[in-house]
């Protein structure tokens, strides 16, 4: 039987799992689950006969070397931060990687030995990065072949609660790390391009600079901009594009509110707050509120950052319980970023059957024979349950289909790379409509950039 590692069963790896199980007999495929901690393991896997589960700590070299020699393909599912001595290894003794995460300058760094051993490493191809690429490509691809020149590309992707499931006054819930979601767009200022001009938004004043997007059947969305607009610009053969913006996507409401954390220093990760463990969550509030003898928490705040009472925006901070002097932080040495995470968690966990919601926007514009156009294409699917997310969804088909592509030959291209070319793309983008993930494509009137951030 043709052997796959997957290292790593968190919980982006339920439909990879389950589609590798479900591939299993017609592919003779055996597939190997480590991980140091095999409880979701062995739910995901059950007694199904080609799946076996392993204890692998992959800081143990030998266990892992010896992994990795016995398997055909590795399939790393890791933190990001873990993957460079799997695939180190993978090179090494000869075998194929495939992870969703980004591609760090160390990985890229083994370019060169991987192509010289005909060696696949396929990086960042789960939702974003991953579908976003292949999708964008595809549409990319398609108007150059035709003669057009693009002019203008955006795109969006956001995590979120499915409609069904949204009944919070935020209309979030966490459908991923918590962490990334308390400390976006930190670490200098947004940077995109509009017009043919470079334009900047400090960290202070991110959340306050949205753009609205409607999606059919899903309503309106607000997105922020990433960080940096400009990384794939080259990749995707765009150096020559007027406008290119890259965003997340929260429902309409979200950026404005959050924006108060924002202005109060409570996404702040740089330092440590004293006796951070005997806090109470009005305490960490108060922390960073003047000193008033007779003033509350709650008037303070809303005199200090200029909040009516009667404002939606103080509907949601009271609905996190902030202000409760009951509860306790209880993290030592925590900073405000990770105070506030676990103040989020209280009201942000998804529940045993919330579904979650990924939603994904891009926009196209192009000159063709002297006319402008713009195409909009907009994805949106939908989880079953906690464990079935659409997250993981999103996450784990790509990964299971790029490996089973590797495995059967037809993505041979060796090196580090990731999915924009159509050996890649094409056959797992029509793969995916399978699963309900697929594009609405509609031609609409040329817009050019959007007045709210020039």
């Amino acid at each position: 039987m043709r052997k796959i590692l997957v290292i790593g069963s968190g919980k982006s790896t339920s439909y990879l799992i389950k589609y590798l199980l479900d591939k299993s007999t017609s592919e003779n495929l055996h597939i190997t689950i480590g991980d140091i901690n095999l409880d979701n393991t062995k739910k995901l896997i059950g007694n199904h006969e080609n799946a076996t589960a392993i204890t692998l700590d992959i800081f143990n070299e030998n266990s892992r070397v010896e992994a990795v020699k016995n398997a055909d393909i590795v399939v790393s599912m890791l933190p990001a931060r873990f993957h460079i001595e799997v695939a180190k290894d993978c090179v090494t003794y000869k075998k194929h990687m495939v992870t969703a995460s980004y591609t760090s300058p160390e990985m890229h760094a083994l370019d060169d030995e991987a192509k010289a051993n005909g060696v696949v490493i396929m990086k960042e191809i789960g939702v974003d990065p991953g579908i976003d690429h292949m999708s964008a490509m595809q549409v990319l691809d398609r108007i150059r072949d035709k003669g057009g020149k693009i002019i203008l590309f955006e795109s969006f992707t956001g995590g979120l609660v499915a409609p069904e499931s949204d009944n919070n006054l935020w209309n979030y819930k966490f459908t991923w790390n918590p962490r990334n979601v308390v400390v976006a767009g930190q670490g200098g200022a947004a940077k995109f391009l509009q017009e043919g001009t470079y334009k900047y938004i400090p960290y202070n004043l991110l959340f306050r600079r949205t753009e609205f997007l409607d999606v059919d059947g899903f309503g309106r969305f607000e997105a922020y901009a990433n960080r940096d607009s400009l990384k794939y610009q080259s990749v995707y053969g765009l150096d020559n594009i007027k406008t290119l913006y890259r965003g997340t996507i929260r429902r309409v409401g979200f950026s404005r509110a959050w924006n108060i954390f924002v202005a109060l220093g409570m996404t702040d990760d740089s330092y440590t707050i004293e006796d951070s463990e005997n806090m109470s969550y009005r305490d960490f509030v108060n922390a960073f509120l003047p000193y008033s003898p007779s003033d509350s928490v709650e008037l303070k705040l809303r005199h200090a950052l200029k909040i009516d009472q009667d404002d939606i925006v103080w509907d949601k901070l009271v609905e996190l319980d902030i202000f409760n002097a009951e509860k306790r932080v209880e993290l030592k040495k925590a900073t405000p970023a990770q105070i506030l995470q676990k103040i989020l968690m209280d009201s942000w966990t998804l529940e045993e059957n919330d579904k979650d919601m990924i939603v994904m926007y891009h926009k196209f514009g192009y000159e063709q024979n002297g006319k402008k156009h713009q195409i909009d294409a907009t994805m949106v699917a939908l989880g079953d349950d906690q464990t079935y997310t659409a997250m993981a969804k999103t996450v784990g088909l790509p990964v299971a289909m790029a490996t089973l592509a590797i495995l059967n030959g037809k993505i041979k291209t060796p090196g580090v790379q990731i999915p924009i070319t159509k050996e890649v793309y094409e056959p797992i983008l029509k793969e995916l409509k399978d699963f309900g993930i697929q594009f609405n494509e509609k031609e609409v009137p040329y817009l050019g950039y959007n007045p709210l951030n020039n």
